[in-house]
This record gives structure tokens, sequence and C-alpha cells, in this order.
């Protein structure tokens, strides 16, 4: 069932942004720790060349960053997003571990990436393009930061394709998830909007039709986890 979500881009950063002190450990929860395999296996689906420039869209607090920085020690990434707090929270653990000469943080909108054309080897996307206001935008935005031969990947979130599984699961994710994330988080609506925001995400085929439609090819949504993550991966035609 689609539901109507409010994805403005003003009132999703600032909903970012006040749940940035805890996102990171929340993420890590609420995911059993999975969402660290689903990084991994969407940087190794890329094949990334060891030098790669790596464009890593809605980074958030820099982890798929860091998880492409990790895979080569000449990879260097550009990671944007457009709420403040989360990026200050990444800059601090980019310093940690010792990636902020590789890696670089900056403030933008993913429908205008401050990035030329062609300059990408690769981009990424972790569980943000569903928070886009206008996704056909960004993605004809990757196609043009990403070279001819480069490739993109996205995780989001699905739905366990397993009768019974599947029913478990959205009772958790309707019903647990959003009052463990408001306890934890202290937002009142942050963890309510990510049900809210899945519920509206086009399915996996539609999506993937959606991906090849604005210039790239071999277009495959991946699930994992028994579908409660799609990783889409495609080449910029």
């Amino acid at each position: 069932m689609t539901v109507a979500v409010d994805k403005d881009p003003t009132r999703i950063a600032a909903m970012f942004d006040g749940i940035a002190r805890r996102y990171d450990f929340l993420n890590h929860f609420l995911s059993a720790g999975l969402d660290h395999r689903w990084r991994a296996a969407a940087i190794q689906a890329m094949r990334l060349p060891a030098a790669a420039r790596v464009l890593d869209l809605c980074a958030g607090t820099a982890d798929f960053a860091i998880a492409a920085a990790n895979a080569s020690p000449e990879i260097h990434v550009v990671g944007v997003d457009f709420a403040a707090a989360m990026l200050a929270i990444g800059r601090d653990k980019l310093r940690g571990a010792a990636l902020d000469t590789r890696v670089r943080l900056v403030r933008g909108d993913a429908v205008s990436i401050p990035v030329r054309d062609g300059w990408a080897d690769g981009a990424t996307i972790g569980f943000g393009i569903r928070n886009i206001v206008d996704p056909i935008a960004a993605l004809r935005e990757l196609a043009r930061v990403i070279k001819p031969g480069g490739t993109l990947a996205i995780l989001e979130l699905g739905e366990p394709v397993i009768p019974g599984i599947r029913e478990l699961y959205n009772w958790y994710f309707r019903q647990v998830l959003p009052r463990l994330g408001r306890l934890v988080s202290h937002h009142e609506s942050a963890y309510s909007y990510l049900p809210a925001s899945v519920g509206s995400f086009p399915r996996p085929p539609t999506f993937a039709a959606m991906v090849s439609s604005q210039g790239f090819a071999d277009v495959t949504a991946v699930p994992l986890s028994l579908g409660v993550v799609y990783l889409y991966i495609a080449t910029r035609a």
C-alpha cells in the first residue's frame, strides 16, 4: 500500500539533525548489526578500481563512505548530505579513523550534486534515495557525475518475500521499531516516518526501471537478508 509522506527537504534535514547523536547506535541496534554486512556487500559488488573516486550521496554520518575508503588505500570519496549535524558526526568519525585526507564531506543537495560531470568511478546511496522528494532528478544527477562504465550501488529497505517471515517483520517494523526508535532517539516522529517512507517507496521492479530510465544499464535488484534490504547495482551507460 502506498502512503502519503511529507518529504520536504527542510523538514527531512531537520529530522535527521534531530536524531544525529543516536543515529549510528540505532542503525546498528535495530538492524542487529546487519547494516555493516549490507554496505560491505554493496562495495564488493561494485568492483571499484584500486584508485577509484567515489561519490556517496545522502552520506549521513559517513558509514558508506568509510566502507568505500576501506576497500582500497587509494580510493577517494566525496560524501554529500543536507543534514549538517549528521555530517559533523561523520567528520569526527573520519578523523578518528585517519580517513579525513581521503574522504571529504560536503553539505549539498541530491538534485544538484556539487561534483563535476564524469568525476566518479562509482557512487553509493545508503538508505537515502527514499527520502529524496524527486528521486528521478537525483538519479539523473548521479548519471551526470558517474563516468560511462562506472557503477551505482543503492541500498534501500524492502520487505521479506517469504510468507510468515514477511508478516512477522512487518509487525516488528511498523509496531515495535517506531516505539524503540522514539524511546532511544527522543524524537517523536523520525521512527514513525521510517516505515511510512518505506511504504511509499516503489517496489523493486519499479525502482529498477526508474534507474534504467536515467542512463543506467544492467540494473539488478538483489535481495539481502531475505529481502529486508535490496541492493540495486547498475552500470552507467
